[in-house]
């Protein structure tokens, strides 16, 4: 190997290994989406928002430190627009936006409206991994 090319392969593995750490896939709801993420059996998190919602912007630093634990990595967090996606609101049977859900696969670990305090936040999405 080449004396100059030896620094920058040095220089490359370490840009590799200060990746940010994985963290759940984010994306917003649609039918296809939470039925491949449910048959292939992965955590899923659902967070239900409106723009206009206090309680869903409270909820919002909350939910993003969960899905970025790096052992939210297989996981999927959904989201769903309270105002414009109704037919995803009767699928998961919401009536309110600042619903959070977690599952895995098919199986629906914890369901929570309204809450804001991030430790009650933290555990009921976690639930989705166990």
């Amino acid at each position: 190997m080449h004396r100059r090319t030896l620094p920058l392969l040095a220089a490359a593995a370490g840009l590799m290994l200060a990746r940010p750490a994985a963290a759940a896939q984010r994306e917003p709801f649609s039918d296809a989406a939470f039925d491949a993420a449910q048959a292939a059996g992965r955590p899923i998190l659902v967070e239900v928002t409106a723009p206009w919602c206090p309680t869903c912007r409270a909820q919002k630093p909350h939910v993003d430190a969960v899905a970025a634990d790096p052992r939210m990595a297989q996981a999927v967090l959904f989201s769903v627009d309270f105002d414009s996606q109704k037919d995803a609101l009767r699928r998961l049977n919401v009536r309110t936006q600042s619903t959070l859900i977690a599952l895995r696969g098919r199986e629906e670990r914890g369901r929570a409206t309204g809450i804001t305090d991030g430790a009650a936040i933290r555990e009921l999405l976690l639930r989705a991994l166990s």
